[in-house]
């Protein structure tokens, strides 16, 4: 079951290989015809394990039909896999053609393929579930025999896999024979992605091929040649410490937890470079011509070092890379395999990483990844639900192909595992939705996208919203945004409009790697020139990563564990004896709130550690709690690890602040009142296909969409506040942009495990969040040194021992 044919077992001979155990799992299982999840380390093989038994039967049994579609989380790692693929491909000389369609595929190549499909195309979420909205997706994908989607863990708990989900779907309705692949190095739950892939859920149609283990990641964390910071979180302040690793490697990939950080870590870097080393900047907000050029200069090895997001984390391979840095905190035991990963992609050779913590909270985040990832063990991940704005724009996209039946179309559905539960009554709002946008809006036309005939077919109203689906379908919402350009129309990227918004012309900031001046700015351009004047970073909007649950479980337990601390730099060490003298240490699961004295005000400290995002909505909620009690709050500051909230009269009973019903009360209240669930409405009634993002030769700017969807949301919510929509709006608030399970988890420990301690001043374990405070408004040097004067006195009170 597990034999190559003759061509290919030459292939490996030639290059002294022989196919790993798990890659010839994977074609017995195809040879079986089971679907299979592949889950092998960094550097395994898992994509050539995945496209063995379409090379090998292409090889014995040829076609000049579509064979195997490869789906993938990122454009740039569907253009990777292309290169990879052709090498094996052109070296043994295979008549077989491999091709990508993404957003990035000119459209006379996306019409040429739909009549005449590569052997092997490879796409993304998205760009699969257009093909599906023509009518000649049928035939299309009539002799389709397997789906790869890679990089699984990147897609089943989101959207994306909602959508990818619902395209399989379908896809198993065209060719019922069809097999599923998926690929991943970081699954925690086999059984749970096994369900996920399985049409209909059912795991034992999913062979479950387990990798074997590579060589040890060599990673270590880099002690600052000073002292491990207070706070801060980019590791800037080891900008030298990094040009001098980078200089001892071949190639480094840097990568950093958001946007911003790598502008700023590639400033600080550039700063340092002095050897004048070639490196590089790359992350989604640039243009598609600057992330190609610098790609293809990482291909070919003329880079010495690249700073990089999450859009280089995946499976990427550079096979001149030797080494990796981690700008911060990685926030997730899986989020750093995968990056450690991308160093030296083989898997009988060590990847080396290097991690930077950006304060000492950070290194103890940093040193609990580091146990986790030799522990082997990997953050959960959080099934849920299908959305249902995401099955409105798939049910829309199928319309588009052809009318339907109704009973079928649900049928179909439900063997997509994310909507195993979708009852025919939700089913129906759904297709009532589309039929005409809610009673709410059932006067207006243009939101009658679907007509039922007499015999219950549904098809498409009119012809125009074809179109108008094409031009608008999509997972990603982005935030309004304006085009970075020269004045010559070369085109750099985008920023958001926000950050637009604070700026005027001759204003400077960094964007690619570079200090640029604004000349102009209409609604839809901000047009620049290069400067050499001082130059502020960039913003980006968005939640912020938060620490996963298992590390901050290892965090606790560090503070807990004296006798682990020896592991840590002496700088560390003696910041958590000092607070075991002045305070407490929390044990696990017990909820630590320090009050004391500062200044002239009165502080309340929590040491939750449910991440940013979780701790910006508790502050909000108690700030709103103290109001009602008179306790005059002036405000409060927050990171991963600590809350510190702050007014004019001491909180005598935290417990009173922290009692459940703050979820039922203040946070529905907050909720309604920000904008938060206007902007979870605004990408549910996009991605539902309710408002467009353009027009036939027009896009609408972020503005505009913003303000049409805030004028129908203040409308369902007054007439129709049951409407789908606002349900899926507030379920999405909830989950994404509040952490509000983790804020449940909190307010729960807090009712059984709160220990309040009394001090006289500030504590050293609360010194690297009140240090924030002041810091977020910052932008000129003086006053980051009056800054920098107030924290030192900060430490000062806090480490004196008396």
């Amino acid at each position: 079951m597990d034999a190559l044919p003759p061509v290919l077992e030459d292939w490996f001979a030639a290059r002294s290989w022989a196919p790993r155990s798990h890659q010839r799992a994977m074609l017995a299982a195809a040879r079986r015809g089971d679907h299979a999840l592949l889950v092998a380390p960094t550097g395994a093989g898992k994509t050539l394990a995945g496209f063995l038994p379409t090379l090998a039967d292409l090889i014995d049994h040829p076609t000049d039909r579509l064979h195997t579609l490869y789906v993938s989380p990122l454009k740039a790692l569907a253009v990777d896999v292309r290169r990879n693929l052709l090498t094996p491909i052109e070296e043994m000389a295979l008549p077989i053609r491999v091709e990508t369609r993404t957003g990035d595929t000119p459209s006379d190549r996306k019409a040429r393929q739909r009549v005449k499909p590569p052997h092997i195309l490879l796409t993304t979420p998205e760009s699969l579930s257009l093909l599906l909205s023509y009518p000649d997706a049928a035939l299309m994908f009539a002799d389709l025999q397997t789906v790869i989607v890679d990089e699984v863990h990147a897609f089943a708990t989101q959207k994306r896999g909602d959508l990818l989900s619902l395209s399989m779907a379908r896809l198993q309705t065209i060719n019922p024979a069809l097999r599923r692949v998926a690929l991943s190095a970081t699954v925690a739950d086999v059984d749970a992605y096994r369900a996920w892939l399985a049409p209909d859920g059912d795991i034992d149609t999913v062979a479950a091929v387990l990798g074997e283990a590579g060589a040890e990641p060599n990673v270590t964390i880099l002690i600052p040649e000073g002292r491990v910071p207070w706070s801060g979180h980019s590791g800037k302040y080891a900008a030298h410490q990094v040009m001098a690793e980078i200089a001892a490697h071949q190639t480094t990939l840097v990568f950093c937890n958001t946007r911003g950080l790598a502008e700023l870590i590639f400033q600080e870097l550039w700063s340092a470079n002095d050897a004048n080393l070639p490196i590089a900047i790359h992350h989604g907000s640039l243009s598609i011509e600057a992330r190609r050029k610098v790609e293809s200069a990482m291909a070919d090895g003329k880079l010495r070092a690249l700073v990089a997001t999450a859009s280089l984390d995946l499976g990427v391979d550079w096979g001149n890379v030797d080494c990796v840095i981690q700008m911060g905190a990685p926030k997730g035991s899986s989020r750093l395999l995968q990056r450690i990963g991308r160093a030296n992609h083989r898997l009988d050779q060590a990847s080396e990483a290097i991690l930077i913590p950006g304060n000492r909270f950070e290194y103890l985040e940093a040193r609990a990844a580091l146990d986790a990832v030799e522990a082997g063990e990997r953050d959960a991940d959080d099934f849920r639900v299908g959305s249902l704005d995401v099955l409105a724009q798939h049910i829309m996209g199928l319309a588009c192909a052809g009318p339907f039946h109704e009973a079928a179309m649900l049928a179909e559905i439900q063997s997509a595992t994310p909507y195993s539960a979708l009852t025919p009554d939700a089913f129906a709002s759904v297709l009532h939705f589309i039929e005409g946008g809610g009673y709410a809006l059932r006067a207006y036309d243009r939101f009658k996208r679907l007509a039922q005939d007499a015999d219950g077919t549904w098809r498409v109203a009119h012809p125009r919203f074809i179109q108008q689906h094409r031009l608008n379908a999509g997972i990603i919402v982005d935030q309004p945004a304006l085009a970075v350009r020269f004045a010559n129309g070369r085109k750099l990227g985008t920023v958001e409009e926000g950050f637009a918004a604070q700026l005027a012309p001759g204003d400077s900031f960094f964007f690619s790697g570079m200090a640029l001046e604004v000349v102009k700015m209409d609604t839809t351009d901000l047009v620049v020139r290069a400067t050499s004047k001082q130059a502020r970073i960039p913003s980006w909007g968005g939640s912020r990563m938060a620490m996963s649950t298992r590390l901050a479980d290892r965090v606790r337990a560090f503070l807990a564990s004296p006798d682990q601390w020896h592991r840590f730099p002496s700088d560390v060490r003696e910041w958590l004896d000092m607070q075991k003298l002045r305070s407490v240490l929390p044990q696990p699961g017990q909820l630590l709130i320090e009050t004391f004295p500062h200044e002239g005000r009165h502080y309340l400290v929590c040491y939750s550690f449910e991440g940013w995002n979780a701790h910006q909505s508790l502050g909000m909620l108690l700030t709103r709690r103290m109001e009602s009690q008179d306790l005059m709050p002036l405000g409060f500051v927050a990171n991963d690890y600590a809350l510190a909230v702050y007014g004019l009269k001491p909180v005598t009973d935290p417990q009173s602040l922290f009692s459940a019903d703050i979820l039922d009360h203040e946070f529905v209240d907050w909720v309604e009142q920000s904008s938060l669930l206007k902007r979870a409405f605004r990408d549910v009634a996009v991605i539902s296909g309710l408002i467009e993002r353009q027009h036939p030769g027009k896009r609408k700017t972020g503005r505009q969409v913003t303000f049409s969807t805030d004028l129908i949301y203040e409308v369902l919510r007054k007439y129709q506040p049951d409407h789908l929509l606002i349900k899926a709006a507030w379920a999405d608030a909830r989950a994404r942009m509040t952490d509000v399970g983790r804020l449940g988890d909190l307010i729960d420990r807090a009712a059984t495990t709160m220990l309040h301690v009394t001090l006289d001043r500030v504590s050293p374990l609360a010194v690297p969040v009140l240090i924030l405070i002041g810091r977020e408004q910052v932008a000129q040097s003086a006053a980051e040194d009056a800054l920098l004067i107030e924290a030192e006195a900060l430490v000062a009170q806090a480490m004196r021992p008396d």
